[in-house]
């Protein structure tokens, strides 16, 4: 599954094997994510308070858009699977995630594409970028928001990328659209 060996169910003690229990509790499995922090799920811990306070801070559509969108720039096919998936859920079609940020206009593009820009090359960010997003009406703590999410989105997206972490199997089911769209860097794993 990744470069290094990860904590088995067997050998879970502690913390991971409370992390564990968790994620199986609320997803029916142990995801490949998960596990690439069996070593270490104090870091994981400090990522889920992080990322939650991101994440309800504000808007879930514009974390979504904002997490999508660093998440392909990143080639994280782990996580534009996972947040592919939540925006086709809750707020599009398939088809219209699969086409972002081309699908959308306004806000939505202004918003995706500064998540972008923050993973590509921050320093590109200007005052112009900003005040796009202030002219759709997004105050400075919303904007920050954005900034923040993207930021965020590259640790996990790298940590799990660096380790060879693959999405898991069950993405496979997904839409073939959205999953095609969606798998922009390491393959979803076979046979799950």
């Amino acid at each position: 599954m990744a470069f290094v060996e990860s904590v088995t169910d067997e050998a879970a003690t502690g913390d991971t094997a409370a992390l564990y229990s968790e994620v199986r509790s609320a997803m029916g499995y142990v995801p490949n994510y998960a596990r690439a922090f069996g070593l270490r799920p104090d870091v994981y811990r400090a990522w889920q308070q992080l990322n939650g306070l991101i994440r309800n801070a504000g808007d879930l559509r514009r974390y979504e858009l904002a997490t999508l969108a660093a998440a392909r720039k990143l080639r994280s096919s782990y996580c534009s699977l996972a947040h592919g998936k939540i925006l086709a859920e809750k707020f599009f079609d398939a088809g219209t995630v699969a086409a972002l940020p081309q699908a959308l206009g306004g806000e939505d593009a202004a918003v995706m594409n500064l998540a972008e820009k923050v993973v590509d090359d921050a320093t590109s960010v200007t005052a112009e970028d900003i005040d796009r997003l202030r002219g759709f009406g997004l105050n400075d703590t919303e904007i920050l928001n954005v900034i923040l999410a993207a930021a965020a989105r590259c640790f996990f997206s790298k940590t799990l990328d660096a380790l060879g972490v693959l999405p898991d199997g069950r993405f496979q089911q997904l839409e073939p659209t959205l999953r095609d769209a969606m798998t922009v860097g390491r393959p979803i794993e076979s046979g799950s």
